[in-house]
């Protein structure tokens, strides 16, 4: 690896930003050990902020309805041959029971953009989840809604939400989306949430059709720009039955250089070591978290449904039981050298 790559990385690590043009070098470089030494300076900062420490949070896909036609994902509206279901508030209610009693402290409630699902409905399962576990995090991954929408969950307990942005390139947005949806409402929905006083979460595919480097470093400016708490990223992953059936996933080696670029550039960042890597390759999530991830999310929904919830082909962990899901990533994380803890895990912005 050249002086001026090495010097570049090291500039990352103690400045945590960069010009355009050295981010671009980042992304497109291809000398060999570029992603081994950006491995090795995130892992030493994320140790800084967070130790060894890597936190769960309990996944329950709730409902795989989603109105919206999102050219990529495998339970988009039009596709016909998606098994639809929904949970019911007693369902939910008994995942996070299940997941409390296996050591989670907070419980991520993700679902398609489902009209079923009310606002009333929404305040009613976040209230009951908060009655019963009032020492836990609630997060809700449910797409775009009103400020009003997001006020109100927020005022019936819920604390985190996660909304990729997915690109925030507008013209590659077009690309990815049908015209009934915006970059530019996708925005306002992420400065609602911050303002309101959620923790924030955003992020983006790597590899998903059309994207360059120039939409990456859109990316990575608009991130820096809304400062979220949590940053998910994973490798876009074609599904057969979506309009991008053909297209090439993306690869292991860049979304683990994406990651531990995001590291260099918010060490305070919660950076999940996402079930897609896994899906990618078998020890994905291992390398996720030697990149510089410190999140995972192992799977609480019913084991009926999982493999109904299919965003992307051939999705990992579909078959186990909670129990079991935790315990092999519990063990998997051990492996890589680092420990799964049990609390709520909050962001760490500074090292005071």
């Amino acid at each position: 690896m050249s002086q001026t790559t090495a010097n570049i990385i090291a500039k990352l690590a103690n400045e945590h930003n960069l010009s355009d043009a050295e981010l671009l070098a980042l992304l497109t470089g291809t000398e060999d050990g570029i992603n081994e030494q950006l491995a090795c300076a995130a892992d030493k900062l994320r140790r800084q902020y967070y130790g060894d420490k890597v936190y769960i949070r309990g996944l329950i896909e709730f409902t795989n309805y989603c109105k919206n036609n999102c050219y990529y994902c495998g339970i988009r509206a039009g596709n016909s041959l998606a098994e639809r279901y929904r949970l019911s508030q007693e369902e939910i209610l008994a995942c996070c029971a299940e997941g409390y009693k296996l050591g989670f402290r907070t419980f991520v409630l993700q679902g398609g953009e489902d009209l079923y699902y009310t606002d009333d409905k929404i305040c009613s399962i976040v209230s009951a989840i908060r009655r019963q576990h009032p020492d836990c995090a609630i997060t809700l991954s449910i797409g775009e809604k009103s400020r009003a929408s997001y006020q109100a969950y927020f005022y019936a307990g819920a604390n985190r939400y996660l909304l990729r942005h997915e690109t925030a390139d507008a013209e590659h947005y077009a690309k990815l989306h049908p015209a009934s949806m915006s970059l530019e409402n996708r925005k306002r929905c992420l400065f609602d949430l911050k303002e309101i006083g959620y923790q924030v979460g955003s992020g983006f595919m790597v590899g998903s059709p059309y994207q360059t480097p120039q939409t990456l470093l859109s990316d990575l400016r608009f991130l820096q720009q809304l400062q979220p708490d949590m940053i998910g990223i994973g490798p876009y992953i074609t599904h057969e039955h979506t309009p991008f059936k053909d297209r090439p996933s993306g690869t292991l080696e860049q979304t683990l250089r994406l990651l531990s670029m995001l590291r260099l550039l918010f060490p305070y960042a919660l950076l999940p070591s996402t079930t897609a890597l896994g899906t990618i390759h078998p020890e994905g999530r291992e390398l996720g978290l030697k990149a510089g991830g410190n999140v995972v999310m192992p799977n609480l929904s019913p084991v009926g449904v999982r493999k109904k919830y299919e965003l992307y082909a051939n999705k990992i962990c579909t078959g186990e039981e909670a129990a079991q899901c935790r315990g092999c990533l519990e063990a998997r994380v051990r492996m890589a050298g680092y420990n799964i803890v049990t609390d709520i895990g909050d962001v760490r912005r500074t090292l005071e």
